[in-house]
Parts: structure tokens; C-alpha cells; sequence
């Protein structure tokens, strides 16, 4: 009979898999934004079968986990986490996928301004990503609070993204479809932020048992990372 131990292990490396195969998605997506690269953008419309199969894989991992040895405590919050966090996974692929889509639609028309903001939001997201992963794999409290402290600065790059594209359309109409596609990409980057938020606040509550996505900055939520007596 294979050991819980085995059976969670394999399952986090399946979720490093399609965690990987979403950052990828994403850091494509913008990339070919930046580099104005149909090809690319049409690339990660096709990208999206990957992600959804492995989505099935790990719920059903998931489930014959929960069946099979009937966890408790830390063990079971790590699938039932497992299940919220592969579905925020496959959300970011999605967002990847609507990204792309609007790329292509914004490179039908000229450049309406440099970008910067929208990339650097990627980037933020991307790392977002990544260390809220990490921060489940490795029941890192510190590396999660780090994340939720990030999608701040997400939603201030989306908010002068926002301000600065309705300037544009305000003194230049013919502007306004391709800076609306701006719009939407920061939209769905910052997206992606909250989903990685998501994450990482899941990471908390496999250590402390206390959930925390309600509770913003207040003493009782994100502080409030000390497992309580009997809870490992």
C-alpha cells in the first residue's frame, strides 16, 4: 500500500509541473507583447490542453489521496489546499490565454505608448507565482506573507496603467481600442496576482489552520501564523 508520505510528495511535484507550465503561459503571453510576436501570442492560445489535463490529474490525485488513507490534521489541509490551489492554477493559465488574446488584437493596431508598467506587473505576478508555490511545497509562512505583501504593488502598477490609458484616450480618440486591449492585459495580470495571493494564503493555512484570506492586514489574519496546540 503506497505511504501518505510517497503519495503527497508526488503530488506537489505534479502541481511544481503545472505550476511551471502556467509561469510559462504567462511569461509567453507578455512576451509576445513586448515583442509584438504574433506567433508567439498565437502559440500560447494552443498552450492551454496541457494545463487542463494535468488540472484533471491532480484533482483526481487529490480525491484518491482523501480516499485511500483518509488524512488528518496538516496532511489533509494540504489536499484539501491541493484542490483550491490547482484550480487558481488552471484560472492563471486562463489568464495567460486571455492576455495573448487581447496581444493579438492590440498588434493590430500601432504602439499607443512604451510599455513598462505592464511588463514589470508580469514580472511581480510571475514571481508571485513562484514563491507562493514554493511557500506550499515547503510550508514556508515567512515566504507567503511575502507574497501577500507583493499584490500591493500589482494593483498600484494596474492603477497608473488604468490613470495613464485614459489620458491617452482623452486626448487622442484614435487610440482608444488598442489602449482599451492595454487595459484589459493589466487587468488580467492583475488577475493573476490575486490568484497567486490565493496561493499563498492557502500555504498559511496548511500551517496554521487558520484561514486568512479574509482578514487583509488586521492582527488576526496574516499575523496569525502559529499552529495552534495539536495541529501539526
Amino acid at each position: 500500500m503506497p505511504h501518505l508520505q510517497d503519495d503527497l510528495d508526488h503530488l506537489k511535484e505534479r502541481m511544481l509541473v503545472m505550476a511551471g507550465a502556467v509561469e510559462e503561459q504567462v511569461r509567453a503571453s507578455v512576451q509576445s507583447l513586448v515583442g509584438r510576436d504574433h506567433r508567439l501570442a498565437e502559440r500560447v492560445l494552443t498552450g492551454d490542453d496541457a494545463i487542463n489535463r494535468l488540472h484533471i490529474e491532480i484533482d483526481e490525485r487529490c480525491f484518491q489521496l482523501l480516499a485511500l488513507h483518509q488524512p488528518v490534521a496538516t496532511d489533509l489541509r494540504v489536499v484539501v489546499s491541493g484542490v483550491k490551489i490547482n484550480s487558481d492554477l488552471e484560472r492563471i493559465g486562463d489568464f495567460a490565454i486571455n492576455v495573448a488574446e487581447a496581444t493579438l488584437r492590440y498588434l493590430e493596431h500601432p504602439a499607443v505608448k512604451p510599455l513598462i508598467d505592464v511588463p514589470r506587473m508580469a514580472d511581480i505576478a510571475q514571481g508571485m507565482l513562484r514563491d507562493s508555490l514554493n511557500a506550499f511545497v515547503r510550508q514556508d509562512i515567512r515566504l507567503a506573507r511575502e507574497v501577500l505583501d507583493r499584490d500591493d504593488s500589482v494593483d498600484h502598477l494596474k492603477d497608473r496603467v488604468f490613470r495613464e490609458l485614459i489620458g491617452v484616450m482623452c486626448t487622442d480618440a484614435a487610440v482608444t481600442q488598442p489602449a482599451l486591449e492595454l487595459l484589459l492585459i493589466s487587468r488580467h495580470l492583475e488577475r493573476i496576482g490575486d490568484h497567486a495571493t490565493n496561493i499563498a494564503e492557502e500555504a498559511i493555512f496548511i500551517v496554521s489552520g487558520r484561514d486568512v484570506r479574509h482578514h487583509g492586514r488586521e492582527g488576526g489574519g496574516r499575523g496569525a501564523d502559529a499552529p495552534s496546540p495539536g495541529e501539526q
